[in-house]
């Protein structure tokens, strides 16, 4: 078959796929579609954990003649874990040939679905579209290498930079549709991170407001987590945070016990963990212990200290920048706290990936550079 159909085929698995961007927490999104003769036979996709995987739902679709070609976005499971094996189901339905965008990152798979496919007789193709298949599950693939989440930031700015007014006022930079757009990003998180700083001055509640309707799913969209920073637990349980459904986790190095019996009163959860030699939270523990708990990708929305802080110690991937059409002068607060730089060769290097008009508002899409 022509690498063009190839191409078309898992085109429309990834499409698939990525119908379970909101839902499929904590699991990779996938995608399946079963061809024969040019024509698709069956599709389906992973829509939530502990529900079938992508091949399940495909052969459960339609009646799947023996020698049909699976197309799937990431390499099938052959370890039992919520589901039985997917390569099982593969084996069983005579599968001609599969074509597997990745290879699953997970250690417990890693190759060896591919290997038992070859070993039935079943052709294997790898490789086709996998830089778009890795961009979608890019947190998976992250927290199953280097055990670390995906960390995004999000911020609103004005055309010179500034996130908030001389006196802390940052409500609002830029408009309603952009506000929006921001929405759609907290879905797709598998947590919101933010600091007791930011949540003290502009006492946001952090959470989803969208719908499954809005977000075009057949189950109710799923609360991220908010996860706060609060070395010293200067948080009350009187902030909107604490009154809107959806699970809190604290990360703090604080060792008074009234006031963690207070905010787990409160339903909140307080995890101790790391302390840096300047007394606060060691984001780097915070963060792996993020990812030891499922968490795949966060998205961060924060003032300047902890944005400059995830860019300084390189745990940041991208973020998201929201410039309004707006000046707010030289007295109003920068976006990032990097401290002083004295070098030009010091500065942080981004690449832009992508820029859209949001109502009256831009969208930068920005990758950070890792080395």
């Amino acid at each position: 078959m022509p690498q063009q159909q190839h191409h078309r085929w898992m085109a429309q698995a990834l499409r698939l796929a990525r119908r379970g961007l909101y839902s499929a927490h904590p699991n990779p999104r996938v995608g399946c579609v079963i061809v024969r003769d040019g024509v698709m036979l069956g599709a389906g996709w992973h829509e939530y954990t502990g529900g079938p995987h992508a091949e399940v739902n495909a052969i459960a679709s339609a009646e799947i003649p023996t020698g049909a070609d699976f197309y799937v976005t990431l390499e099938p499971c052959s370890h039992h874990g919520r589901t039985p094996p997917c390569v099982d189901a593969l084996i069983a339905a005579r599968a001609a040939r599969v074509i597997v965008a990745m290879q699953d990152p997970n250690p417990e798979v890693g190759g060896r679905g591919l290997e038992q496919l070859r070993a039935s007789g079943i052709e294997v193709i790898t490789g086709v579209l996998e830089s778009e298949a890795r961009q979608l599950n890019r947190g998976f693939i992250k927290r199953m290498q280097r055990q670390l989440p995906f960390v995004s930031i999000k911020m609103a700015l004005s055309l010179d930079g500034r996130s908030a007014l001389a006196n802390g006022v940052s409500q609002w930079i830029t408009g309603e549709q952009a506000r929006r757009d921001v929405q759609f990003l907290r879905a797709q998180a598998s947590a919101i991170l933010s600091s007791a700083q930011t949540v003290l001055d502009d006492d946001p509640k952090l959470n989803l407001r969208l719908t499954k309707r809005d977000l075009n799913q057949a189950r109710q969209a799923r609360q991220p987590i908010r996860v706060l920073v609060d070395a010293r637990l200067r948080l009350s349980g009187h902030e909107k945070v604490f009154s809107s459904a959806g699970d809190i986790w604290i990360y703090t190095c604080s060792n008074d016990a009234d006031r963690k019996r207070r905010l787990r009163e409160l339903g909140a959860q307080v995890i101790e963990i790391a302390v840096t030699e300047a007394g606060q939270v060691s984001l780097v523990a915070m963060l792996q212990d993020l990812a030891a708990r499922g968490i795949n990708e966060v998205h961060t929305e924060c003032g300047r200290r902890l944005a400059g802080a995830l860019i300084e110690h390189r745990l940041a991937d991208q973020m998201m920048l929201y410039l309004a059409p707006h000046l707010l002068g030289d007295q109003a607060r920068g976006g990032f706290d990097l401290g002083e730089l004295t070098a030009m060769d010091q500065r942080k290097t981004c690449r832009i990936c992508d820029i859209r008009q949001i109502g009256e508002d831009l969208r930068l899409t920005l990758n950070l550079e890792q080395d």
